[in-house]
């Protein structure tokens, strides 16, 4: 039996958009649900799985920003923003929040399509968090990352300061140990492939939270470089 199709929800408070939207993608081989705002849309996925979202940002009441974050608090499903700003600082903040892409309106259906093509694939090839969601407290080496805090605290239980980026780099290798991730993999489990085009490269992020949490970031033993493929997360998490 083939797999279903991709299972796509459409949240948009102008009918004139969501519906044409809606029936577009279901020609084009999804599976697709609008939603009209916020609310609707949670109840939508309190019934059903999504692959994505494709979010409107300007919405009465709850607006895509704030959706998006409180999505962002229980979920990895990939978010594609519809917005009609389409200044600089939309963007970052958009993928700051945890979303994917996002598409400027008046936007051509078929690039939306293929940003959506573009999103699942990446999706599909991500590698599988290898620990379970963990709502609490993590050990790693000398290491505890408090998730609920997100703060690093030392073994004395001194904490040392994470930037955002640092926090979401750090917790998906953690997720990930032992498996090498590519610098394209660690750029869209940490901030969204637009983020090269905001923030400074994945190695650069690597080096200064090897400063943070290796005895000796010369020559690491936590955060290995697999030369030519990427990184590693070398100690083993455990419930603290």
């Amino acid at each position: 039996m083939s797999e279903p199709s991709p299972h796509i929800l459409v949240v948009d408070d102008a009918r004139e958009i969501r519906d044409p939207l809606v029936r577009y993608l279901q020609q084009n081989g999804y599976r697709a649900i609008g939603a009209e705002n916020a609310a609707t849309a949670r109840k939508h996925m309190r019934t059903h799985a999504f692959d994505l979202i494709v979010l409107d940002v300007m919405m009465p009441g709850e607006d895509g920003l704030a959706f998006c974050r409180s999505v962002r608090e229980g979920s990895d499903v990939p978010i594609l923003f519809l917005t009609a700003r389409g200044d600089d600082v939309d963007r970052i903040v958009g993928i700051e929040l945890g979303a994917d892409d996002y598409v400027v309106k008046p936007f051509n259906p078929r690039e939306l399509l293929a940003r959506i093509g573009a999103i699942l694939r990446r999706a599909r090839s991500m590698p599988v968090s290898q620990q379970p969601a963990v709502e609490g407290r993590i050990k790693f080496d000398r290491w505890v990352l408090d998730t609920v805090k997100r703060e690093l605290f030392d073994e004395h239980g001194v904490g040392v300061a994470l930037s955002t980026g640092e926090y979401r780099l750090l917790l998906a290798l953690i997720e990930r140990p032992n498996l090498t991730l590519t610098r394209d993999q660690l750029l869209d489990l940490t901030r969204g492939r637009e983020a090269s085009l905001f923030d400074r490269s994945i190695d650069n992020a690597i080096m200064r939270l090897r400063k943070k949490i290796e005895e000796d970031p010369r020559n690491p033993k936590i955060i290995k470089t697999v030369w030519g493929g990427g990184y590693v997360f070398t100690a083993e998490p455990a419930a603290a």
